[in-house]
């Protein structure tokens, strides 16, 4: 395991605790871990279809996080390199388990309109329960795209698809998550459609 040598170090200091961990101090990184627990379990999840894949993503982040600790540079956002890492542990699980399929029909899905706002409408826990419906391919990424910023080449060197088949993922992840809305939330769809209709 990674728990090795202890130095000292203050709980309430980012920086100490951060150094302990460079120190491979066991009790440091236990406390890196319970800090930033929610934070990264909640990208996690996001890229997964259940709470057992999410740990599993995210026990294997965090070893990364510890391996790799030396390399951190201080002057950065201590959390922004952690969503990194975590991010492309996310990224390396889905490619060890998925084998993708090279569909490219985007004509129905290209012409479905998909009003983002009704989103707000909905509780964050209801909204990710729906992204983790998705399959694996879909939902990887619709998450690079939409929450962390990729563009659609990138993702595809990212996941080695063509960029082709990274746009055509994202656009049938937003189908499936517009017949998802409508028939879960169809008062919300209702006013979505009245409201676009009223605006034409």
């Amino acid at each position: 395991m990674f728990f090795r040598k202890q130095s000292k170090f203050n709980e309430d200091d980012l920086p100490s605790i951060v150094a302990a961990c460079k120190e491979q101090d066991a009790h440091a990184q236990r406390a890196l871990f319970k800090l930033f627990f929610s934070y990264a379990k909640s990208i996690c999840l996001r890229y997964s279809s259940n709470q057992e894949e999410a740990e599993e993503v995210l026990n294997d982040g965090f070893l990364k996080v510890f391996k790799n600790i030396q390399k951190y540079d201080p002057n950065q956002p201590f959390k922004a390199w952690l969503r990194t890492i975590l991010v492309n542990t996310c990224i390396d699980y889905y490619r060890r388990r998925e084998k993708y399929t090279y569909e490219l029909d985007v004509e129905r899905v290209e012409n479905s309109p998909f009003d983002e706002n009704v989103l707000d409408k909905i509780a964050a826990d209801e909204i990710l329960a729906m992204v983790q419906k998705l399959p694996n391919s879909y939902r990887t990424v619709f998450m690079m795209h939409v929450i962390d910023g990729y563009n659609h080449r990138e993702i595809a060197d990212l996941l080695h698809i063509n960029e082709g088949t990274s746009r055509s993922n994202f656009l049938k992840a937003r189908a499936k998550l517009q017949d998802m809305i409508k028939l879960n939330y169809p008062h919300l769809y209702a006013i979505s459609l009245t409201k676009k209709i009223n605006e034409n």
